[in-house]
């Protein structure tokens, strides 16, 4: 099972940032990495995702969230400045691509989630 672990989370008041970290393990080929979000009551939603050429944003963090991946660590990084109180929920972490191990297997993984709090 290739595990994510994330970190970064906290409370911060709005217009501030905080910076979110996500590490793969294992002997992995990563073909994509993202974050998501669920607020309470709400559905998850993609924030960002970054691949080995492309990257992609919701519309509602675009100009404010810059995601980036530093592909020797296995580790993704959700750098989140202005936020705004509607930012609230859990983070989560996304990996998916394939494994050394067996050959070709794929894997498609979620990290446990972290807090990220917006007060106005």
């Amino acid at each position: 099972q290739v595990q994510l672990v994330e970190s970064g989370g906290g409370l911060v008041q709005a217009g501030g940032s905080l910076r979110l970290s996500c590490a793969a393990s294992g002997n992995i080929f990563i073909n994509a990495m993202g974050w998501y979000r669920q607020a309470p009551g709400k559905q998850r939603e993609l924030v960002a995702v970054i691949r080995r050429d492309s990257t992609n944003y919701a519309d509602s963090v675009k100009g404010r969230f810059t995601i980036s991946r530093d592909n020797a660590k296995n580790t993704v990084y959700l750098q989140m400045n202005s936020l705004k109180p509607e930012d609230t929920a859990v983070y989560y972490c996304n990996a998916n691509g394939k494994r050394w191990y067996p050959p070709g297997s794929e894997f498609d993984s979620w990290g446990q989630g972290t807090q990220v709090t917006v007060s106005s």
